[in-house]
């Protein structure tokens, strides 16, 4: 078949046909894709080219292996992510340089240039997908398949995971199954000053795979912007990038660089992750507005798997919402030890639901575990007696106040309130400025202006709330590190008593952190702020071999203060049971 601008893509058509049919469930997202396919196929101006496709699927059925070395048959889905990487052309009209047929000189005439439409792909799909297999298919079809010479890179969190896409490719070169890989691999890698004739025209080297015929190379380079930034690659494949603590939005570092080149790829493939509000929830949100039509980008292809509900972990039949290869590369079994395992265990449900499900919970599970951060309906503990914990440590950024007011039958009310800089709120990236402004609707987080917290304006506006809400503050904990003019001026005003200092370390956290766990377990802290919710859902406890916990403080970016501030509360409330009588 010749382009075309009124076709059905071939495997595109297959596969919409059984979703019609209702042979494979699809959720929101593959569904709203597949409306921008329908687009494609419907604008006069896009063609469709099924040679290029074809080629693809002839290569990789003919040369390609597994990671084991057994033969690579294509799933249906890789014929269908790959019918849309190849698929798709427009022509632009470009001026060129003509040399004359004598051989001298030459003129610039206008040429209708053929150009591939996709240049990125995004696949989040669950884990045990192939993935990686999908990303050597790609990389090593057009390192042996272009004749032009083409830098190619591979990035992962780590180099190691990065090495997952390389060695499908490094097998297949080592089997040498098809006719072309024979002829690239015949030869001699130590005949370096011999004829070529008998050289090795395609080796895995100390710099990666190179293709000695092209020149071409397909290398590991590390997930960090400055790392990526200015290359000249044609071809790049990221892997895992939602599921690591990326706070670096590396797919338009690697953008920036290769639109130098003409019809560059770049292809990234991920899992759901755990971690929130970074560069990865960032690019979501783009990819959704894309899906939406709000952001019109036909350029981007974008297949994101996922079940539509957390109630449809429950019904097997609806799993390949979330991993179409479901019953080839990963088996039903796998899955359902995983749900069993997320019912039993809870603290590993999160991951589990993120990573098998493509349902991203909030936070991490380390500490809290989901269940124990939903908030509570409102309440306001008006007049009532509470203890009020501070932790101030970061002068420059978070500045966290809670109040803790002990109720009935051994419960406690939960208050907080949070103070940020102007500055730090303009420095955050938009996933986390929305999550801030939501805390500020809510009334727990106040911006104050400037570039450091003036600790005076701070005291100022928290003595304002505390006459505002009438709370009857009978003990304060604080925690020492950068509080001294607070506390000053606290006992100035409000009197010496009931003032507890709270050091941090494994000694004095270790019990009010677990009794906090185990009311939290109980659902006895009565809270109603979502950055009580954030916070408590961002809370690692470092433990050390004698069962003693700590909170970890090293993350910047994720939040615990109010939680800290909770917990010197509770310490200076325990200090001091007669001011409660």
């Amino acid at each position: 078949m010749a382009l075309s601008n009124t076709a059905v893509p071939k495997y595109y058509g297959q596969f919409r046909e059984k979703v019609i049919r209702g042979e494979i469930p699809v959720c929101k997202e593959v569904s709203m894709e597949m409306n921008r396919i329908d687009d494609l196929i419907a604008n006069p101006g896009i063609y469709y080219d099924d040679k290029a496709v074809e080629g693809w699927i002839k290569y990789c059925e003919s040369e390609m292996t597994l990671t084991d070395g057994s033969d690579l048959h294509l799933l249906d889905t890789f014929k269908l992510w790959g019918e849309q990487v190849f698929g798709w052309y427009y022509f632009v009209e470009r001026t060129v340089y003509e040399p004359n047929s004598d051989g001298h000189g030459g003129h610039y005439v206008k040429k209708m240039i053929k150009k591939r439409l996709i240049n990125k792909q995004y696949l989040i799909v669950g884990r045990g997908a192939a993935k990686s297999v999908y990303d050597s298919c790609i990389q090593s079809f057009f390192e042996n398949v272009d004749t032009s010479t083409t830098h190619q890179i591979t990035t992962a969190p780590t180099m190691k995971l990065a090495e997952e896409v390389m060695s499908p490719i490094r097998t297949a070169i080592t089997r040498a199954r098809g006719p072309l890989f024979q002829f690239l691999t015949e030869g001699s890698l130590q005949n370096t000053t011999g004829s070529k004739a008998n050289r090795v025209k395609l080796a895995s080297t100390k710099k990666g795979i190179e293709n000695f015929l092209t020149g071409s190379l397909i290398e590991i380079r590390p997930m960090s912007i400055n790392k990526l930034q200015g290359l000249r690659c044609k071809i790049a494949t990221v892997d895992e990038w939602l599921s690591g603590d990326i706070r670096e939005d590396v797919i338009g570092a690697i953008e920036q660089g290769a639109s130098k080149v003409d019809d560059y790829l770049i292809v990234a493939t991920s899992s759901e992750g755990t971690v929130r509000n970074g560069a990865g929830d960032t690019i979501k949100m783009e990819l959704m507005s894309i899906l939406k039509g709000d952001y019109f980008n036909p350029h981007v292809s974008i297949w994101w798997y996922k079940l539509d509900s957390v109630d449809e972990v429950a019904y097997p039949e609806m799993w390949m919402k979330a991993n179409p290869n479901i019953g080839k590369t990963v088996t039903y079994e796998t899955y359902q030890l995983d749900v069993e395992r997320a019912e039993k265990a809870p603290a590993a449900r999160n991951d589990i639901l993120a990573k098998r499900f493509g349902l991203p919970m909030e936070g991490y599970t380390y500490y809290f575990t989901y269940e124990e951060t939903l908030c509570h309906p409102h309440r306001s503990f008006w007049q009532l007696p509470c203890a009020l914990g501070g932790d101030l440590s970061q002068g420059d950024d978070f500045c966290s106040f809670a109040f803790l007011f002990p109720l009935r039958n051994g419960r406690f009310g939960v208050k907080t309130r949070n103070y940020i800089s102007s500055r730090t709120l303009n420095k955050l990236p938009v996933a986390m400025r929305i999550k801030y402004e939501q805390f500020m609707n809510e009334g727990s987080l106040i911006v104050l202006e400037g570039t450091v917290l003036d600790m005076m304006q701070v005291y100022e506006d928290l003595d304002n709330h505390i006459v505002q809400c009438g709370y009857d503050v009978r003990c304060f904990g604080y925690d020492p590190y950068n509080a001294k003019e607070f506390v000053e001026r606290w006992a100035a005003e409000n009197g010496p008593f009931g003032i507890e200092k709270v050091i941090q370390g494994a000694k004095t956290e270790s019990v009010p952190l677990g009794e906090l766990k185990k009311l939290a377990e109980d659902r006895l802290l009565i809270f109603d702020e979502e950055l009580m919710t954030y916070a408590m859902g961002n809370c690692i406890a470092m433990e050390d071999t004698n069962g003693n916990r700590k909170l970890l403080k090293k993350r910047y970016e994720q939040k615990i203060d109010a939680v800290a501030a909770v917990m010197d509360a509770y310490i200076a409330y325990k200090h001091n049971p007669e001011a409660f009588e």
